[in-house]
């Protein structure tokens, strides 16, 4: 019997103990300053990411959760319009929408990228829809030239959902800048992660910008003068400090996952090649940054139980499509309606992918795996 190793999902201790000087002193200057919300520090951040990223205008948000919320509020979304959404994704996606007061509308996903499929979005068009959010689901481009081509025939805005996806390329195109809007999250576990809760809206047309801008601060170019109804959507100067910190490092950690990425291919080649498991598929003209990696696994429940009992951390993302929530019940999508969803929910799972996975750890988590399923 093997050793029982610990090899955790994510490990940021790992991540901060080289830069914590950097963070530390980043963080000091904030404190010294008293200036806390918005200013230089986030200034220079949005500078920063909007030359990372070829954006014309990056602007520094509450959460991610609220770059796709703001980026909605600035379209003029409300009651009588449709969203087209993927069923399959992180909760915000669609509920961004319903916060709106406009309608969700769920469509299933492509079974190899799990993002959507370009056919559902089609058939999903009705006079009422105004809006496409291609989600970039773990860190690979949705198929944006069949969307932003669709969008554009129908005269439909496209928000792109790259809440896990800072750094991928689309055609050589980083995602945040095809579309309308990009939405980011800096959530810690990300792999450009605050001290909390950050976001970004990315936006090509001077006109939108001017529009998130405003309404991140509740519609108020003056305070106590308000010419919308926006909301209190600012990012605060502490996340941008650290933020600013870590973004030099971005591409260094990107390539070290996409090597993990490689060397889990090749392990579960030799040390697991009879499991009854597929490997994440990174298509062709996409850079796939690996937020997760995601298997697809037979009895994965029993595969999840059995990982954690040898010290090896996973995760079940999205067990329940939007249209199983008990909340979204009211658009009446029935179980079994959308079936690619379904099955992605009953049989991924995520396994660790971080930078400083070392090859004996990511040997160990094959090695678990091919026991688990030489014992059934």
């Amino acid at each position: 019997m093997q050793p029982v190793m610990q090899v955790p999902l994510l490990d940021l201790a790992a991540q901060y103990a080289p830069i914590r000087d950097a963070v530390v002193e980043a963080v000091t200057r904030v404190v010294d300053t008293q200036k806390f919300i918005l200013g230089p520090e986030v200034e220079r951040f949005e500078a920063q990411a909007a030359a990372y990223l070829g954006a014309r205008h990056a602007i520094g948000v509450s959460s991610g959760t609220d770059a796709l919320l703001v980026a909605m509020m600035a379209l003029d979304l409300g009651p009588g319009d449709e969203v087209i959404v993927p069923t399959y994704s992180f909760f915000a996606t669609a509920g961004c929408v319903s916060r709106t007061g406009a309608t969700p509308v769920l469509v299933d996903i492509d079974p190899v990228t799990y993002n959507l499929d370009v056919d559902a979005v089609r058939r999903a068009i009705t006079p009422r829809t105004r809006a496409i959010v291609p989600v970039h689901l773990y860190g690979q481009a949705a198929e944006m030239t069949p969307l932003l081509a669709l969008a554009r025939e129908q005269g439909l805005s496209v928000i792109e959902d790259a809440a896990q996806a800072i750094g991928a390329t689309y055609e050589g195109r980083a995602l945040g800048t095809l579309g309308d809007f990009g939405c980011f999250s800096f959530y810690p576990s990300k792999n450009l992660g605050a001290a909390g809760d950050a976001g970004l809206v990315t936006v090509n047309d001077d006109d939108l910008a001017a529009r998130v801008r405003l309404l991140r601060v509740h519609g108020a170019q003056r305070t106590y003068h308000h010419e919308k109804v926006g909301g209190n959507f600012r990012m605060a100067a502490l996340q941008a400090a650290v933020l600013g910190v870590k973004l030099p490092h971005l591409e260094a950690w990107t390539e070290a996952r996409r090597r993990n990425a490689d060397r889990y291919r090749a392990l579960f080649a030799s040390l697991a090649p009879g499991a009854p498991v597929s490997l994440p598929v990174e298509q062709p003209g996409r850079r796939h940054i690996y937020n997760q990696f995601v298997i697809r696994a037979e009895r994965r429940d029993a595969l999840r139980d059995h990982l954690r009992a040898n010290g090896v951390g996973c995760e079940i993302y999205y067990p329940v499509p939007f249209h199983l929530q008990p909340c979204f019940a009211y658009l009446g999508v029935p179980a079994g309606a959308l079936p690619v969803s379904e099955q992605a929910a009953a049989e991924t799972l995520a396994l660790p992918i971080y930078s400083e996975l070392t090859e004996a750890q990511q040997a160990y988590v094959v090695e678990t795996i091919a026991t688990f399923y030489a014992r059934a």
